[in-house]
């Protein structure tokens, strides 16, 4: 044993061996966890560990190359130098700590999000304050810090007693020997990098089985490389003519007529009998917020007594379906009104300022407007975009500026205004305060405002102020109930406002608490709840099948408002029945349910199609061309529209 790992290169071939054992033990460790998610055959067992181990090894040799590279260029006469060891143990323990690192990291990525490392990993290393405090306030980090230094410890123990450093800074290697193990490595690297696609792991129809094949390190880099998907290189798609047809006949309603008749055109006049007056306008948006938290939808554990009551005296949407996964998919579709585009929300994309939006109708009416966030609105772009569509900023602010074209007005939550805070911002009581103090400011200035509210409390580390609720924090559950809480802390201070009686309170989730399921997309977990509060004393359930793009255009419509409109989104209430629809999807996977059925795009070109029936998926024997054609027409052509700069203000 000891000569098989004698001399300098036994370290690069005992850390690739570890590096293996490491990858299966956690691969083995999830798949037990997600046993009762998988069907159970000794073929899918063997692809999720053949081809796991398939990409653990590619992974192992992408962590040697840099210590490989410095052995191929090591001079003879510095072997054994001082500087040699010291750069040889640096290198080594640093990839075992970032070996380790990455194990221990995917146990809790793998816990909240049922996936290996994707774009959400690349996402969080941008914005490391928040992941920082995240990490630091929901797990106990001294501890997991000597306990990965022990290991890194044990392993070079074990190294040294197989002999692994015997004759290690000894032996002086030619250079052609040294290149002849070097070479193949670089060989090996290049093929993966070259020919190895991460979505070559994704053979199986379950979600849970594709992703147990994955490495977590290289799907981390293959997201970090594809972080912009082109949707007509990767997507299928249909002439442009045809798409925008389907689409234009498709969101066309009986109040509405398209401007000009230009095939790309799709801005129509929306005309209304009569136009109330502009009354104020606040939208709550709830992070994490599931419709199966509510009473309403079967839950027993009375954790949201207070929206389940103001439900029953609003108007009250229980088809809603979120377009996303994540804050940022949640305000791009209700302030946008545009589906899902693959890649990075447009939130968070480049050249994102001045589009149409909610803004664009409500500066017509001379609102006043502003995004109200407890934490620092540089996270996800929120301000840059926010601040570029005309909203004018309130957050945390932490010094990061905001671009330089983006002209707008900015204030900071001082510090005497925050009674409770943590890694993700203020708890929702102080949000709401900050709503509070400017209602006033502005119903004083007799200009009606609009009020972008996204809330932070129900996040992981999942904390908030003592003596509130009767949970303790630390949980999802007790968060949602402490936003409860907040929330009829907020409406009842409301109450007592002159403003009150002129304003409409929109309270919508951006998405659910999770999405994680035995498919890529779970329609169930994008089910969240909606209701437009104080509007006329209305009361009743809408039981249409809609998306949050279709939240804000539904909202100008009760106040009969005439305006132009390029949304995507439609008028609830002047939906017939044939026109339901959800449009869905997440990072690569797009979707549009209609009629019971799930038509389903990817970026590899595929369509899929399955039957969505009591929460559960099936796939469909026969496609049903139209819905395959009205959802690439979605998706295509708001990708064009966005890409080529036509979702601008005019």
């Amino acid at each position: 044993m000891k000569k098989l790992f004698n001399g300098r290169f036994a370290l690069l071939f005992s850390f690739i061996t570890t590096y293996l054992i490491a990858s299966f033990i956690l691969r083995f460790v999830l798949y037990v966890s997600s046993f009762s998610n998988m069907d159970f055959s000794i073929i899918s067992f063997v692809k999720i560990f053949g081809l796991g181990l398939f990409f653990d090894l590619g992974t192992a040799i992408f962590f040697v190359l840099t210590y490989s590279v410095y052995l191929l260029l090591l001079p003879s006469k510095l072997t054994g130098s001082i500087l040699d060891k010291i750069v040889s143990f640096f290198i080594i323990i640093l990839q075992l700590w970032i070996g380790i690192f990455a194990t221990f990291s995917e146990f809790t990525f793998w816990d909240e999000f049922k996936t290996r490392f994707n774009f959400i990993a690349v996402d969080y290393l941008i914005y490391t304050y928040e992941v920082v405090e995240n990490i630091n306030q929901t797990y106990p980090i001294p501890l997991i810090v000597a306990f990965i230094i022990a290991l890194i410890v044990g392993i070079l123990l074990t190294y040294k007693k197989f002999g692994v450093f015997q004759n290690t800074f000894s032996t002086k290697t030619r250079l052609k020997n040294r290149a002849a193990y070097i070479a193949p490595l670089l060989i090996v690297a290049f093929v993966y990098i070259k020919f190895i696609k991460n979505s070559q792991a994704e053979w199986s129809s379950n979600l849970y089985e594709s992703e147990l094949s994955k490495n977590g390190v290289y799907s981390f880099f293959a997201a970090f490389r594809s972080n912009e998907l082109d949707y007509n290189t990767f997507y299928a798609t249909l002439p442009e003519q045809e798409a925008y047809q389907v689409i234009k006949k498709e969101l066309i309603q009986p109040n509405e007529q398209y401007t000009n008749d230009i095939v790309d055109n799709i801005r129509r006049k929306v005309t209304s009998e009569n136009n109330l007056n502009n009354p104020n306008i606040i939208m709550v948006t709830i992070e994490s917020f599931s419709a199966d938290f509510l009473e309403r939808f079967g839950n027993k554990e009375q954790i949201t007594p207070f929206y389940d009551s103001l439900a029953n005296h609003s108007i009250f949407f229980t088809n809603m379906f979120a377009t996303g996964t994540r804050t940022v998919r949640g305000m791009e579709a209700l302030t946008l009104c545009v589906p899902p585009t693959p890649g990075n929300s447009i939130v968070r994309r480049p050249d994102n300022d001045n589009i149409f939006s909610i803004a664009s109708v409500l500066k017509q009416r001379n609102y006043d407007l502003k995004f109200i966030y407890g934490g620092d609105g540089y996270f996800d772009n929120m301000n840059n975009f926010f601040g570029g569509q005309g909203f004018d900023i309130v957050d945390r602010y932490r010094g990061n500026p905001l671009s330089d074209n983006i002209k707008t007005t900015r204030y900071a939550i001082e510090d005497q205004d925050v009674s409770y805070e943590n890694a993700w911002g203020i708890c929702d009581e102080d949000i709401y305060k900050q709503s509070l103090k400017y209602a006033d400011i502005q119903a004083k200035n007799n200009k009606p405002f609009f009020q972008f509210i996204m809330t932070t409390s129900n996040h992981k580390p999942y904390t908030f102020p003592e003596n509130r609720i009767d949970l303790a924090p630390g949980n999802r559950e007790s968060a949602v109930k402490y936003t409860d809480y907040a929330l009829k802390q907020f409406i009842n201070t409301a109450r007592s406002k002159e403003w009150f009686t002129n304003t409409i309170f929109i309270i919508v989730a951006d998405h659910c608490a999770s999405s994680a399921g035995k498919w890529e997309i779970n329609i169930d977990k994008h089910h969240i709840p909606a209701i437009v509060y104080n509007f006329n004393n209305e009361a009743k359930e809408v039981n249409k099948l809609v998306s949050q793009i279709d939240l804000m255009p539904t909202v100008f419509g009760l106040l009969k408002w005439d305006y132009e409109t390029e949304f995507y989104g439609k008028d609830i209430f002047k939906m017939q029945p044939n026109e339901e629809r959800a449009v869905i999807g997440n990072y690569r996977t797009l979707g549009l349910l209609k009629n019971n059925v799930f038509t389903e795009i990817n970026d590899r070109k595929k369509i899929m199609q399955y039957k969505y029936e009591n929460d559960t998926m099936s796939e469909t024997q026969e496609r049903n061309s139209d819905l395959e054609k009205l959802t690439l027409s979605y998706y295509q052509t708001a990708s064009e529209r966005f890409k080529n700069g036509k979702m601008k203000q005019k």
